[in-house]
């Protein structure tokens, strides 16, 4: 959902999308949001980002990627790009948005970190969902995303809502703040933090069985700069607190988080 005066390049962290990877997937795909052009028009964004973010969900180790921003929405409502996806925006409303849409889990490879030697690889799925997003005033919008079918079973689910708020500084500065949870079902709480009888043999890792519940909370504030009409910079961090089982989890290393962000975007 975008008015004609919001940021033209929202928080890079929250965004991250596919070629972001293991490292954003915290936020991968956490909602949906209108990039590039106008209501009813054709257009797009491209740009550069750069991210420093937990090697994965629960790590204490850090590491940092540099990736390509694109994204595009046409005027008939179909929408794609890396912090999207693929799908259809049945809205088309200055005030609303709600659609459907193919995304993927960017899933983990036990090789991103040594305590996860032994639990195998999840690999990469996708998922199909719908969204819907609703602007409470000029400045607050609500966000709320639903997607399956992530982890080796394809069987996980993942619900996300959120809030944020924009605040203009200057001519051509905005300070923005978001806040966010994610409720998750038992395959994908098994899959991501769950340890089998196997996997503990494998790894040293005492076997826990992973419910459903909430996965995390998180906050983020983030600086948008424009330098032209169609071109602006934007650098912001965003914390993260996992819950319940998967704060308990002995995958789990620390169970906050946090993630910094450089990002350039243009429109065209």
């Amino acid at each position: 959902m975008r008015k004609n005066n919001r940021p033209l390049f929202a928080a890079l962290a929250l965004l991250a999308g596919l070629s972001l990877g293991g490292a954003a997937q915290a936020q991968s795909f956490d909602a949906f949001r209108s990039y590039g052009a106008k209501i009813n028009e054709d257009g797009g964004t491209i740009g550069l980002g750069a991210i420093y973010a937990n090697k994965y969900r629960g790590a204490k180790d850090h590491k940092g990627l540099v990736a390509p921003i694109l994204d595009y929405r046409w005027a008939n409502g179909f929408f794609a790009g890396t912090r999207n996806g693929l799908g259809y925006d049945f809205s088309r409303s200055e005030g609303t948005a709600y659609g459907i849409r193919l995304t993927a889990d960017t899933g983990r490879d036990q090789d991103d970190d040594a305590h996860l030697r032994g639990l195998g690889d999840i690999k990469i799925r996708p998922e199909i969902g719908a969204f819907y997003n609703l602007a409470l005033s000029h400045s607050i919008s609500f966000t709320s995303s639903l997607r399956y079918g992530s982890g080796n079973k394809q069987k996980g689910l993942v619900a996300d809502l959120g809030l944020s708020y924009n605040m203009p500084l200057a001519p051509q500065w905005v300070l923005g703040f978001g806040a966010g949870l994610s409720i998750v079902n038992s395959d994908y709480m098994q899959d991501y933090f769950g340890v089998s009888a196997e996997q503990a043999k494998n790894s040293g890792l005492a076997a826990y069985e992973a419910k459903a519940g909430v996965r995390d909370v998180r906050a983020n504030v983030l600086l948008n700069h424009y330098l032209s009409k169609k071109a602006g910079v934007s650098v912001g961090i965003s914390a993260g607190q996992l819950q319940g089982d998967a704060k308990n989890s002995p995958v789990t290393q620390k169970s906050s988080s946090y993630t910094a962000i450089l990002g350039y975007s243009y429109l065209f």
